[in-house]
């Protein structure tokens, strides 16, 4: 007896690969690919400079799918940006693609608080296991995302593209810190306790649906060029050039804030007229 059709087979999550070369093409990698410290730095300079940082799903309302699927469709296919989990996921991705030993972290951010603040562990970073040493990698931090690994030896002061880093030890705990001016201020704390997906999706489906997130108020871009950053946080752009040099901007409108958005942080916005409307419905610009 012949056998019902079901329909189409959908394809398993756990099985899907990830497409390394739509994801070399998307950051416009075309150096070397073993599991070498040189790959790794290369990979981790170009990564942030092509695939911005912004927050536009969670603003919108839409669900942030952490999925392979969804990354790919997301980045690759429709060349969006994401937050921390959707950039150090498919960066995560591609490294063990390429064979390297890597397993995520999570950590809790301290920008603008105490170093002794307790937050959540709201934020996912790498570590990387290579030639006997322990780097950590994050691609996925807005306005400071590394531009390199960093070795995972506290008090070493590590020169990026961009920033000097280093990372203070605590008991068990390491806070990454970056000289801003002469300062050294603290990005966040975290251990070396396994995360995973799983963890990940908690926390994502928090900051993107909760009322008391600031991703659903407040409108997050960044875009680390090799001669300067973009940092944008609502309607006020600043432009940290090579070399020390700031500069900030007041943005009036909400067409011109997409414009900016398009043009100078290259990212691609969905429903631009939807988009425009939700800027002066959350009153992130008036006109």
């Amino acid at each position: 007896m012949a056998s019902a059709y079901i329909g189409p087979v959908k394809p398993d999550p756990a099985r899907m690969s990830l497409d390394l070369d739509g994801y070399f093409a998307r950051i416009g990698h075309a150096g070397p690919t073993d599991p070498s410290l040189a790959t790794l730095q290369a990979l981790h300079a170009t990564h942030p400079r092509a695939i911005p940082f912004e927050n536009i799903d969670a603003l919108m309302g839409v669900s942030v799918g952490l999925d392979l699927a969804s990354l790919q469709d997301k980045i690759l296919s429709r060349g969006r940006g994401g937050y921390c989990f959707e950039h150090n996921l498919i960066f995560m991705h591609a490294l063990k693609t390429l064979g390297f030993t890597v397993s995520g972290l999570a950590a809790r951010v301290l920008w603008g608080q105490p170093d002794d603040a307790i937050t959540a562990r709201s934020h996912m970073l790498l570590r990387i296991e290579l030639g006997g040493r322990t780097y950590i990698a994050d691609v996925g931090f807005g306005g400071l995302t590394l531009t390199a690994p960093l070795l995972l030896e506290p008090r070493l002061e590590q020169q990026t593209p961009h920033e000097t880093f280093r990372l203070i030890a605590t008991g068990d705990q390491f806070r990454l810190q970056a000289n801003i001016g002469g300062d050294w201020r603290t990005l966040y704390r975290f251990d070396m306790q396994q995360a995973y997906e799983v963890d990940y999706l908690v926390s994502s489906h928090f900051l993107s649906t909760h009322p008391s997130s600031h991703f659903l108020s407040t409108l997050v871009a960044a875009l680390a060029l090799p001669d300067r950053r973009y940092a944008l946080r609502n309607n006020r752009l600043s432009t940290h050039h090579a070399g020390g040099r700031s500069e900030q901007r007041e943005i009036a409108t909400a067409a011109e804030l997409a414009d900016v958005l398009e043009n100078q942080l290259a990212i691609v916005i969905p429903d631009r007229a939807a988009f425009e409307a939700r800027l002066r419905q959350k009153r992130i610009v008036e006109t």
